[in-house]
């Protein structure tokens, strides 16, 4: 009776162990200790577990020692031990009371243990066998009774029950942390910015449940016609591309793996490639709204076969099926980034580019919104008070220049504005004394205006309604002046005839004073034919100061007689392509115009030298009073006089000179003098 209490106080006892949780080993060997307890005529005991081989090890037991080995060093074949593969395929109790009677067992272990008696039971819960137990005595006989084996059998059912409850904790626990595991990787990914984070991210996570030695990722290439069309390699991973393909290169996989990442694409299916005994190239497709974006690829390293368990690719795959989504999302949004960037880019070079067009203009342009505010304004428009562009950008032009409120400036804008039609006009500053062409053109958000200075147009203009004046002139002296010369000598022959009469004699001075008219008016002509001449014949290379020396003598004469000084300078300059008999009649008239303008003691300087830009000048100052700003308009006009008794020919012969050698005059004066410089282009040069 006794006895029965002490059975099932152990049997409430290791239900209370399987109850509380314990590790299976634990329970497992509380399980073994009852067993050689309840049975005391028991030897040995032991627990063999199935491994993945089809094999038995033993797990736990007493003792832990048999002849000099371990427990855990026993292996039960099925396949080499009959008794063995009977209980697994019956699952049923099998009791050998004398193994010399019984041939099942394994002859090895029945010599190496001295086994006589042998009990075999299987572990099962619910048709599922989870190991065996054996329990035999050393050269003697167990002699159980049935009710010993069937307390055995309670407690190895026990056992089922506490391998059952523990792989179901197990499978829970794991499900669990699997679950943890992918929250905690959705969460992750969240954060996430770039489907390249997307993927450092997928990356350790895959690392945490499978020892990776180098992995990479590729991009699927969409084509136009959305096939998947290419892969892109993608800078993930702890491997660049090239590092990668030298590693599956050395194992021979390289084209292997190129093929596998095709039919990763096409099949959509996770394929896997054996590298070495305990390395195995995982390839898991990036699968999102039913196409594969991309490919991670994976050597995976494995400590040993036993290691490498199939449960652990899916749950990677897991990993690689969450980041799909977020992955696919952000390389869209990469893309899309990159197309912003790109149209950017585009803006901003084409952009550039008009404002490159618009500031190489060399002409002052600006543009105003409806408001009359600056929008833009480049860096050749003339700034007020030296204030720069950003300086007026925003502000109204009316409150810069409030002095142009009402005039024709203010209303020429205006109507651009409101009319939206293109005004063009010319306007003066006074400032910079210069005129300026102005354009204002309509656009949707108010007004552009270009300002071009032409200052030189004017000059230009002022220049051909001079030269226009000549060839006007030149057109009728060539018409006129034979018809009036003819004439002129046939009076002057008659008047010479009458003065050489002696009944005329008394009026000798008076044919003498006609005769001098007639010259008079002949010399007029010369000139005036010189003036209109626009042709220039007999030109050769010659030195500007070498015509200056030649009539030195009769300018200092001309200075002697007038009482006043005359300085010559002259600088090494280049030969000229002149006319020797112009040239002089131009310095001529320019020294007499010189000494006409100056009181006795004056001093008239004629020099040369060359300017920065390779052009020859002639020189002549005087020390005069200056030219009356009033009539500077009118110099060179022919005709055009303030001599009492001048033809007003003299600068305009210097003018139609100046014009037929390629040179232009520029006047200076003021109070202290006139300079006239006549500026002559070299030859070759512009």
């Amino acid at each position: 009776m006794e006895k029965e209490q002490s059975r099932y106080s152990r049997l409430a006892n290791i239900t209370q162990i399987i109850n509380a949780k314990l590790e299976l080993q634990e329970v497992l060997q509380q399980v073994t200790t009852a067993i050689s307890e309840e049975i005391v005529r028991c030897s040995a005991v032991g627990i063999y577990l199935p491994q993945e081989d089809g094999t038995y090890r033993g797990y736990t037991g007493k003792p832990e020692r048999m002849n000099g080995m371990t427990l855990q060093s026993q292996v039960i074949d099925p396949a080499t031990d009959p008794l063995a593969a009977e209980v697994i395929k019956t699952r049923k109790t099998v009791y050998i009371p004398d193994t010399q009677q019984d041939g099942r067992p394994d002859s090895n272990s029945v010599e190496n243990f001295q086994i006589r008696s042998l009990l075999a039971l299987p572990i099962s819960y619910k048709e599922e066998l989870f190991g065996l137990v054996f329990l035999f005595n050393y050269g003697s006989l167990m002699n159980l009774q049935k009710s010993e084996i069937e307390s055995v059998e309670a407690y190895v059912n026990m056992a089922g029950l506490a391998i059952h409850n523990a792989k179901n904790i197990a499978e829970k626990e794991k499900l669990l942390q699997e679950k943890q595991l992918l929250l905690n990787l959705s969460q992750e990914l969240s954060y996430c910015s770039t489907s390249q984070e997307s993927l450092e991210v997928c990356f350790s996570y895959v690392e945490k449940i499978i020892f990776l030695d180098q992995f990479i990722a590729h991009t699927v290439k969409p084509s136009m016609a959305g096939i998947d069309n290419g892969l892109i390699f993608t800078a993930a991973g702890n491997s660049t591309e090239e590092e990668w393909n030298e590693t599956l290169r050395q194992k021979g996989l390289l084209k292997s793996f190129e093929e596998s990442l095709a039919d990763v694409v096409i099949l959509r299916q996770r394929m896997h490639l054996k590298v070495s005994q305990n390395q195995v190239l995982l390839l898991s497709p990036l699968i999102s709204m039913g196409k594969v974006q991309g490919i991670v690829s994976a050597i995976c390293i494995f400590d040993d076969k036993e290691d490498f368990k199939e449960a652990q690719i899916p749950l990677a795959q897991s990993i690689v099926d969450a980041t799909a989504p977020v992955f696919s999302n952000l390389l869209y949004m990469d893309g899309l980034e990159v197309m912003v960037e790109e149209r950017t880019s585009e803006l901003y070079a084409a952009n550039k580019r008009a404002n490159s067009v618009i500031e190489s203009i060399t002409d002052g342009f600006f543009a105003l919104n409806k408001k009359w505010e600056y929008v833009y304004i480049n860096k050749h428009h003339l700034m007020p008070e030296d204030k720069k562009d950003a300086a007026l950008s925003g502000k109204n032009m009316w409150e810069i220049y409030p002095e142009l409120l009402g005039s024709d400036i203010y209303h020429a804008f205006q109507r651009a504005m409101k009319d939206r039609v293109t005004v063009r006009f010319e306007a003066y500053s006074e400032e910079e004394d210069y005129w300026y062409e102005v354009t204002a053109y309509p656009f949707d958000d108010g007004i552009c205006c270009m300002l071009k200075n032409i200052k030189e147009k004017k000059k230009y203009e002022k220049e051909l309604k001079r030269l226009a004046n000549l060839d006007l002139i030149g057109q009728m002296a060539a018409g006129i002046s034979h018809e009036i010369r003819n004439p002129m000598t046939t009076v002057r022959g008659f008047l010479q005839l009458l003065k050489a009469d002696e009944l005329l004699a008394p009026h000798a001075g008076h044919f003498d004073l006609m005769i001098s008219e007639l010259d008079r008016a002949n010399a007029i002509i010369t000139e005036f034919l010189s003036v209109g001449n626009t042709r220039t014949s007999d030109m050769k290379m010659m030195n500007l100061n070498t015509i200056i020396q030649d009539i030195a003598p009769l300018i200092k004469s001309d200075a002697f007689n007038q009482n006043k000084q005359l300085e010559i300078y002259t600088q090494e300059i280049p030969d000229l392509l002149l006319n020797h008999n112009e040239i002089k009649q131009l310095i001529i008239n320019l020294y007499r115009n010189g000494f006409e303008a100056m009181e006795e003691g004056g001093t008239l300087t004629i020099g040369t030298y060359v300017e920065e830009d390779n052009s020859v000048v002639l020189a002549v100052q005087d020390q005069g009073s200056g030219i009356d700003p009033a009539i500077m308009e009118k110099i060179g006009t022919p005709f055009y006089t303030t001599k009492e008794g001048g033809t007003g020919l003299g600068l305009g012969i210097c003018y139609a000179v100046a014009a037929r050698h390629n040179a232009a005059i520029d006047i200076e004066t003021g109070p202290e003098g006139t300079i006239f410089f006549t500026k002559f282009q070299v030859a070759g040069i512009d």
